[in-house]
């Protein structure tokens, strides 16, 4: 009785199916994904870009920060020899620094110091993304006049 009852259960009569997904399915899977995969990665790109020039904009506005307190306690800009490694000195009025550190630019790049500015008595510009003075995009260039403006 035991056996019947095992046999029922257990034991199958005629061919076993074996549910897969062929080859072709799991293609067809893949190039979905990787197609969607594409789209997120042009479409983040873009905020990407803004969110480095923000952040260049940010540090710019630091140092502008910087530069007026030296100007408050100095009574004169740095010059283009002192250039920004100044406002990272101490001295007497400020032990630490105006800054704790220079700041790099979002792209690995130096912020560049100019003393008179083109529109002011001082000027820092990012280069973008290519290093190089004008460009589009990713690769414009961000000055302490542009973060100037913004503030207004």
């Amino acid at each position: 009785m035991f056996f019947n009852f095992f046999k029922r259960r257990f034991i199958r009569k005629g061919p076993v199916s074996v549910k897969a997904f062929s080859l072709l399915e799991i293609m067809v899977v893949i190039v979905i994904i990787g197609m969607l995969a594409g789209v997120v990665t042009i479409s983040v790109r873009g905020y990407l870009i803004k969110a480095k020039q923000n952040t260049a904009r940010h540090e710019i506005a630091t140092i502008v920060t910087a530069l007026e307190n030296f100007y408050a306690a100095h009574d004169c800009y740095p010059t283009n020899e002192e250039g920004l490694e100044i406002l990272v000195e101490s001295s007497d009025e400020f032990p630490d620094g105006l800054l704790t550190k220079l700041p790099v630019d979002p792209w690995s790049g130096e912020y560049q110091y100019n003393s008179p500015g083109a529109n002011g008595p001082y000027e820092v510009i990012c280069y973008g993304a290519d290093g190089a003075e004008g460009g589009d995009g990713a690769d414009s260039d961000i000055s302490s006049d542009d973060v100037k403006d913004t503030e207004r």
